[in-house]
């Protein structure tokens, strides 16, 4: 089966502070299969979000390629890339922040199909109804503002416009951690109900892991910029690789105390990307460093366990040591 998404040693630099240079994203390596939804984890300032935006083509690669359906979507011209859009959508983090308070739920919704030229008023009309219909709204919604609406329902709205075109790609920023958590399983379960109905892909970018092992067939680790582990979801949250991710899965909240992980608790911050520090980027905060981690840059190291993909990228897997 070919991969909806390809990204091929992708690289985001900005321009920082005095003129230095941030990498935001650093080599990236990934791949999204037809029906799959892939979780994206890190800390605050990990190139999450700037990845999502790299595959949506709001960015440009500085270097490496990002595929959709097989086409380079930065070596699109305007009017390609702007048809191949019909078919990647996001959904935000900040479902307010997202709509135009001065729009109608109704305009908001229907806007996307206002843009691509689908459909005469009255049919653009019966979509909007149907849409609103399809996430759990009543119709009337339609000539509402989104003041109007709890933080629940607006991420709903948000959701309606987001397959309005019937996509076959949803970039899901952080789209549950605006909302209280009794609501928060109310939007997964949306999500993963459209996903079966409607034949989506997605990209869900979150910090929450619980949250991702919930709604992910497979999950993407990055830090500083860097995929550092990937792997079926069943597989990494039984069996994590890297160090981060034992971090990261340690906190997850137990409910059950028999069950409960030891917590491990990494030591200050995540450096700045701005001046990383050498050798593996993990090592001034991981538990498990040792003499070669500040000196070698970790390569991608393949496991194998239950004949599933799992991927690392740490010092302790290999490759064996320079000469």
């Amino acid at each position: 089966m070919t991969p909806l998404v390809e990204l091929d040693g992708v690289t985001k630099d900005f321009r920082g502070k005095e003129g230095r240079f941030l990498r935001a994203v650093d080599g990236v390596n990934l791949a999204l299969m037809p029906g799959e939804t892939l979780g994206i984890v890190g800390e605050s300032g990990s190139g999450k979000s700037t990845l999502g935006r790299l595959i949506l083509g709001l960015h440009a690669p500085t270097a490496g390629r990002v595929r959709f359906q097989g086409s380079d979507i930065a070596r699109l011209s305007a009017g390609r890339l702007r048809q191949l859009r019909r078919h990647m959508q996001p959904v935000f983090q900040d479902p307010y922040a997202s709509l135009d308070p001065r729009f109608t739920v109704g305009d908001s919704v229907g806007e996307p199909l206002v843009i691509h030229g689908i459909g005469d008023r009255a049919a653009r009309r019966r979509r909007v109804a149907e849409l609103l219909d399809i996430v759990g709204l009543e119709s009337d919604a339609a000539r509402r503002y989104p003041h109007e609406f709890s933080g629940g329902q607006r991420q709903r709205i948000g959701i309606a416009r987001a397959i309005a075109l019937e996509p076959k790609l949803i970039v899901a920023d952080e789209p549950v951690s605006a909302l209280d958590v009794s609501i928060q399983s109310q939007i997964l379960n949306l999500l993963i109900d459209l996903k079966d109905r409607l034949a989506l892909s997605y990209i869900f970018i979150s910090h929450d892991l619980a949250v991702v092992e919930h709604i992910s067939d497979r999950v993407a680790v990055m830090y500083l910029g860097r995929v550092v582990e990937t792997a079926q979801t069943a597989a990494l949250y039984r069996r994590a690789a890297h160090p981060y991710t034992e971090a990261l899965i340690s906190a997850i909240p137990q409910p059950n105390l028999e069950n409960r992980r030891e917590r491990i608790i990494l030591p200050g911050d995540a450096p700045n990307p701005e001046d990383p520090p050498p050798g593996c980027p993990f090592h001034p905060r991981c538990p498990k460093a040792f003499a070669r981690c500040p000196h070698e840059v970790p390569a991608t190291v393949a496991l194998s366990e239950d004949g599933t993909p799992h991927t690392v990228n740490c010092l302790l897997y290999g490759p064996p040591p320079r000469q």
